[in-house]
């Protein structure tokens, strides 16, 4: 299972041990499945980013599953969404391509960015999930995001306690399409 992410995904502040991948990894093992899971989350990436690596990544692993959790630094760098969502389109179909289920993780952004950017950046993670029939988490860091006790200090990554959450999110739209 490979997870490509940004900081929400690489641990951000914290000891790798707490991440919600190293939870994940924890989770899978207790419930007896047996995925090993690769966390290539970068803080700061992008989906130019992510895309860029994606191919050797695919080569190299040949996983199962791909979850995708990028968009946030794209949408907070004020990029195009019909770049970001080429972006994402583009890694879908190469992990399609190998026959790998995928998981896309939807972001949402603060409201300063105007309501015909949010709608078009937001929609994007639906859109592109119905028309690739991915399995989609429609936002990571519900729960999460609006709960000062959940973040770090700087009120946007989650901190070890919101790693839990961000887990439960992201498990009951992946237990169903695992394998044992």
């Amino acid at each position: 299972m490979l997870i490509l992410g940004d900081s929400l995904s690489a641990g951000y502040g914290m000891e790798r041990e707490q991440s919600w991948v190293s939870l994940l990894e924890i989770r899978l093992e207790e419930r007896g499945y047996s995925y090993r899971v690769l966390n290539s989350s970068i803080s700061g990436d992008t989906t130019q980013g992510g895309l860029t690596r994606l191919p050797r990544l695919l080569d190299l692993y040949r996983p199962q599953i791909v979850v995708i959790e990028l968009g946030a630094n794209d949408g907070l760098r004020g990029i195009d969404p019909g770049i970001t969502r080429e972006n994402l389109a583009s890694m879908i179909r190469q992990g399609q391509a190998i026959g790998a289920r995928v998981l896309l993780a939807g972001i949402r952004l603060p409201p300063n960015y105007g309501s015909a950017y949010l709608q078009q950046f937001e929609s994007m993670y639906s859109d592109l999930a119905s028309e690739f029939d991915t399995l989609l988490v429609p936002f990571f860091m519900d729960g999460v995001a609006d709960d000062a006790d959940l973040l770090q200090a700087d009120n946007i990554h989650p901190n070890e306690r919101g790693q839990p959450v961000l887990l439960d999110n992201v498990w009951k739209v992946l237990e169903p399409a695992l394998e044992r």
